[in-house]
C-alpha cells in the first residue's frame, strides 16, 4: 500500500453540500455567472476553507463567476455560496455584468455614414 499525500481529499472528491456547509443558496440575490469578482488586498483569516483560499488565489485579477467555477471544478451554485461568504467577510469585491447595449437607431447610423461619405 502506497501513501500518496497528493491524492488526499481534493475539491472534486468532496461533495458540494459539504463544501457549502449544507447551504444550497447564497441567502440573497445570487451572483450572475457574468458578474466579475476580484480579491481585495486584505489579511486572510487562517480559518478559511481550502476552497475559499483557492478562490482568493485565482481572483487576483477580475474573473467571472463562471471562470471561478471552472477553476474550482465545482458547479456555479456552489461557487456562488462560497463567493457570498467572501463578500460578507470583505475579502472579495464584485462588479455587476455590463448590460447589453441598446440597439442604435439605423436611420441615425445611415445619416452619419452619408455625412462621412460626403466628406471623402
Amino acid at each position: 500500500m502506497t501513501d500518496r499525500s497528493d491524492d488526499r481529499a481534493t475539491t472534486s472528491a468532496v461533495r458540494p453540500y459539504v463544501i457549502t456547509g449544507g447551504r444550497a443558496d447564497a441567502g440573497g440575490e445570487p451572483l450572475s455567472w457574468e458578474s466579475l469578482v476580484v480579491a481585495r488586498e486584505a489579511d486572510r483569516p487562517a480559518t478559511l476553507q481550502p476552497e475559499h483560499r483557492t478562490i482568493l488565489t485565482h481572483c487576483q485579477g477580475l474573473l467571472s463567476v463562471a471562470e471561478v467555477s471552472a477553476h474550482l471544478g465545482q458547479p456555479p451554485s456552489v461557487v456562488q455560496v462560497l463567493l457570498a461568504d467572501l463578500i460578507d467577510w470583505g475579502l472579495i469585491v464584485t462588479r455587476p455584468p455590463i448590460p447589453p447595449a441598446e440597439r442604435a437607431d439605423v436611420t441615425m447610423l445611415r445619416k452619419v455614414l452619408h455625412g462621412l461619405e460626403s466628406r471623402l
